[in-house]
């Protein structure tokens, strides 16, 4: 099983790539997708779109897990919808099942609290991909957790 854990927003996509071989968790891939402030949102809409293909063309996940978004009264509330919009859009087109958790889902799956904080899921995540240092960006490690809780849901540990 391959999957690919995604961490929505419309400057930064994090994007986390892993694969169970022989009962091992194994780090393919992680990191961001950048889009420039200086750019239209279309263009940036369509950035994340080109690039996010490209990612699933280059390791072909089985799976992905998606933050789901929550609203939040903020002026970037509406473009990171649209842009989770796009990246939804990109892994329904390529047929890959998609599996939805909220950051409290994914906080109490990853780190055993609901409300832990971001070093108790950044620690959870070098446990269990047996990391030495910590994926960076943050957006990395974020898509990393999504994809573990996705693994962790489906039994594997």
């Amino acid at each position: 099983m391959r999957i690919i854990g995604i961490d929505p927003g419309l400057a930064r996509v994090g994007y986390g790539i892993i694969e169970i071989a022989n009962q091992k968790k194994i780090l393919l891939d992680c990191g961001v997708i950048e889009t420039g402030k200086d750019k239209k949102e279309e263009d940036r809409l369509y950035e994340i779109f080109n690039d996010l293909n490209e990612l699933i063309n280059r390791w072909n996940p089985t799976a992905a897990a998606v933050e789901k978004f929550f609203f939040y009264r903020s002026s970037t509330t509406i473009s990171v919808v649209q842009a989770r919009g796009v990246i939804m859009m990109v892994l329904a087109s390529k047929k890959i099942h998609v599996s939805e958790y909220s950051p409290a889902q994914i906080k109490l799956t990853i780190a055993g609290s609901g409300k832990a904080s971001k070093k108790e899921v950044l620690d959870a995540v070098m446990y269990n991909l047996k990391l030495n240092k910590p994926p960076k960006p943050d957006d990395s490690a974020d898509a990393l957790a999504i994809a573990l809780t996705k693994l962790n849901e489906d039994g594997i540990n």
